[in-house]
């Protein structure tokens, strides 16, 4: 059987679903759900998320040149897609969501309380790409929930119940079929 072929359409799934929270000095914080998202670079730390510039979050990260990128769980799914799907000019999507944002160490948007992973970032470029604009950001600090440390001091994110987004459906996270590198280590 031949392969069908479509006209072309982003089709690189599943992607991270995060939630970017972002704040213009002296206004209330707004939350934005992202499946744009990705690592881009590791030294330095470097992320992108990519925005409709009609998105109201988009002004305010423009402008500020910050933004908290919080990782995502199967507790968070509905209140992530309800940020996803009503606008900030008209809400506060903290308080309609009942998230707590909690104080970030080097930029002034407050990240999610109730998030694994919060990732402190400051804009480097802008990067305009059609339907969305890329900011590329390097990464200034990250914050944890040590709910998810071991009794060893280790970091268990898998453990989170992390969500992921693939063509329109939400799924968490789940099996483990193998880690990084075990296709060429050496059997004992």
């Amino acid at each position: 059987m031949e392969r069908e072929f479509w006209k072309a359409g982003n089709m690189l799934y599943p992607v991270p679903a995060v939630m970017v929270s972002c704040q213009r000095p002296g206004e209330r914080p707004n939350i934005i759900t992202i499946a744009w998202a990705g690592t881009t670079c590791s030294d330095p730390v470097m992320v992108s998320i990519s925005v409709r510039k009609e998105r109201y979050s988009y002004d305010i990260i423009r402008e500020t040149g910050e933004f908290v990128i919080n990782l995502t769980t199967a507790n968070l799914t509905r209140a992530m897609d309800y940020c996803g799907v009503k606008s900030g000019r008209d809400i506060d999507k903290f308080a309609e969501m009942k998230l707590t944002p909690s104080a970030s160490k080097t930029v002034g948007a407050p990240g999610i309380m109730e998030s694994p992973v919060s990732l402190e970032c400051r804009v480097t470029q802008v990067i305009e790409l059609g339907s969305h604009d890329m900011f590329l950001a390097e990464v200034t600090a990250v914050s944890i929930d040590p709910q998810y440390m071991n009794e060893k001091g280790e970091f268990q994110l898998n453990d989170a119940g992390l969500i992921t987004y693939s063509h329109g459906t939400y799924f968490e996270l789940g099996k483990q079929i193998g880690t990084f590198g075990y296709s060429v280590k050496k059997k004992k």
